[in-house]
């Protein structure tokens, strides 16, 4: 994408161009920390239209009082994200510095090695964008067309902040489809490893593969889901449906589960999960089936197995809300074909990562589930993205992740 021609490298702050809330718009909600304009909500006027997706511009009320420093994208629903609420910043190399170094500061409390979410979009102060750190490696994904614009200073920032020496863009991201932005990936900084990384987390070895892997590479955000269900499985045989690279299988056996069973649709996958399982020293103890998840819970079923723990943690069944309604019957679906193949006084743990179905909406949904199973539950455990998945108090959206755990 070419650069707009009032990016903040080639203008002053009294050079930005000014966009304003329609007189009906609240800017109560940008002055308490909501980070998000809808096109509705702003005037649209030719000006507006015409301006690049990624500019930066002052964002002001009705009123013409200033509320904030924003990145504007005519062609998105959400037309502008403030990026700065003081109204004084703007996206140079010093401004990428300051916002990296402070999301630095928080992992590095968090963890001992560096491996992590290193910026969370909106919660890290950089709207849309997501960085994950692999060592010294680094994948963004710039989810909105002003992190699009600005790609090299924000990976000059981050080498310099960091000190990763490979920097790659996943162009993958749903949210970039939203944006109108094309989905090519790049190697922005060295070179792109040629196979899969080696993460440690939670006593087990992953495999990341970072150029053809799901999103960036690895689920970081359910770390601290995997551990506490990884006490639940010393001793128990384990079944990890929707497995992915077996994120909670690796874990458990690696804390001292007797076996564990990865159930996932896609062979690169458990290819990986298998190799993670190898590189772990527990592969003897690992088995993988491929297939798709809901006839492996009916065959499973019908093969009369039980487990001590079994875990389901799906992609997302209501991504937004119009799927809302048949993404809850898809969990239903799920814990009734679970609930059946736990143990009695074994565990079960459901997940969602659906913006759409809040914790509520999930839960009953998994309750009706488990019912319809003739099984009975104690709700032992809730849990969200660990802590280098921060959430923005103001913006219900950045709290996706959701685990249930319950005894059966």
């Amino acid at each position: 994408m070419t650069q707009p021609p009032d990016a903040p490298d080639e203008n002053t702050a009294a050079d930005l161009p000014v966009v304003r809330l329609k007189p009906k718009s609240k800017p109560q909600a940008i002055r308490r920390g909501y980070p998000w304009i809808y096109a509705d909500e702003l005037v649209t006027d030719r000006r507006t239209k015409a301006l690049a997706p990624g500019t930066i511009a002052r964002l002001e009320d009705a009123e013409r009082t200033p509320l904030a420093r924003v990145a504007v994208n005519p062609n998105s629903k959400i037309i502008a994200r403030v990026i700065d609420r003081e109204g004084r910043g703007i996206p140079d190399h010093a401004w990428f510095v300051a916002r990296l170094k402070r999301a630095l500061a928080l992992r590095e409390r968090l963890y001992d090695a560096p491996f992590y979410r290193l910026v969370h979009a909106e919660a890290d102060g950089l709207p849309g964008v997501v960085i994950d750190r692999f060592g010294d490696i680094a994948v963004i994904q710039p989810n909105a067309a002003w992190a699009d614009v600005l790609i090299d200073p924000l990976a000059a920032a981050l080498a310099e902040v960091t000190g990763v020496t490979t920097i790659l863009k996943n162009a993958g991201g749903r949210g970039r489809t939203l944006e109108g932005l094309d989905a090519e990936d790049e190697v922005l900084r060295g070179s792109a490893p040629e196979g899969p990384v080696e993460v440690a987390m939670n006593g087990a070895t992953y495999m990341a593969d970072l150029t053809g892997g799901q999103k960036t590479g690895l689920f970081y955000d359910q770390r601290e889901n995997q551990a506490f269900a990884a006490r639940l499985a010393r001793g128990e045989d384990v079944l990890d449906v929707f497995s992915h690279v077996g994120g909670f299988a690796l874990a458990a056996l690696a804390n001292g589960a007797s076996s564990a069973l990865a159930v996932d649709g896609s062979a690169p996958a458990l290819a990986l999960a298998e190799a993670g399982a190898t590189a772990s020293g527990v592969a003897e103890r690992f088995e993988a089936r491929q297939g798709d998840a809901f006839a492996q819970l009916e065959a499973l079923g019908a093969e009369n197995r039980r487990f001590g723990l079994v875990i389901c943690d799906p992609p997302a069944f209501a991504p937004a809300k119009p799927a809302l309604e048949a993404g809850l019957r898809a969990y239903e679906r799920v814990a009734k074909l679970s609930a059946p193949l736990v143990a009695p006084g074994g565990a079960l743990v459901l997940c969602s990562c659906s913006h759409a179905a809040d914790l509520a909406a999930f839960q009953g949904a998994c309750l009706r589930g488990i019912g319809r199973a003739g099984r009975r539950a104690q709700l032992i455990y809730t849990g969200q993205a660990g802590p280098d998945h921060p959430l923005l108090p103001q913006l219900a959206e950045s709290g996706y992740l959701k685990a249930l755990v319950f005894r059966l």
